[in-house]
């Protein structure tokens, strides 16, 4: 219940009022049945934004540090992610992985909308990174349409480290869903898994325009901070 009080009378009202967001292709969302909605992760306000404008109510995976922050603020944004309806999956553990499919299968099973960031976390410099696999191995087992989304100015309005996000226009816009059916029963087989990954990634560039970078954002996030740790000045 809470989840459309948000949507329609708190969150989405002033989300559509200070972002004035241009929406395009709003049709390909599917108006039942499952679906999964795959999209860039520029920023913290995509959280909020994408599910603000789509009619139907969407889940997304979320990560577990938002849900187990200390003291009153970590108490707060848990309560608003958990009546947002979003899932909380750890990241970490080499079951991870899996434990994130199983979340999103049990999504698709009520035949809802799931909504995910192939990237696995948030860009940090703007450009379209590498997808991780889980995205396909849900859609090739529970054979839905994945629906690519595009945000499109979110970084420029709260690029990492800004708390409060700029008051300026976006653009979100959807493309026509992906059929994986000719994949049936490859969801476990590592070159179908990555083949749907990469025409998933390449839809969502094509409606994004961004820079493609053929690695995993955590692993060249990670690379930086290291080179940065061993050079401070870097950081000047």
């Amino acid at each position: 219940m809470f989840y459309y009080v948000l949507k329609y009378v708190i969150l989405g009202p002033l989300l559509r009022l200070l972002f004035r967001p241009r929406i395009e292709g709003l049709e390909h969302i599917p108006e039942e049945g499952a679906a999964i909605v795959a999209g860039n992760h520029l920023s913290f306000s995509d959280h909020f934004l994408m599910p603000a404008i789509i009619r139907r109510r969407i889940t997304f995976l979320a990560k577990a540090e938002y849900f187990t922050g200390p003291g009153l603020k970590g108490k707060l944004t848990a309560a608003f992610f958990r009546s947002a309806g979003q899932i909380p999956v750890d990241r970490s553990g080499k079951n991870a992985g899996q434990a994130a499919i199983d979340e999103g299968l049990g999504v698709l099973s009520k035949g809802e909308l799931l909504g995910i960031y192939p990237e696995g976390t948030r860009s940090h410099d703007g450009r379209l990174y590498k997808g991780k696999v889980g995205v396909a191995v849900m859609a090739i087992k529970a054979q839905v349409p994945v629906v690519p989304c595009a945000m499109v100015g979110t970084f420029e309005i709260q690029p990492p480290g800004k708390v409060v996000p700029r008051i300026k226009q976006v653009t979100i816009r959807f493309g026509e869903p992906l059929d994986f059916s000719r994949y049936a029963g490859m969801g476990d087989q590592k070159a179908a898994v990555r083949a749907v990954t990469d025409e998933i990634m390449y839809a969502i560039l094509g409606l994004s325009g961004q820079e493609y970078v053929d690695e995993y954002a955590v692993k060249v996030k990670a690379a930086q901070a290291a080179q940065t740790k061993k050079f401070p000045r870097l950081r000047r």
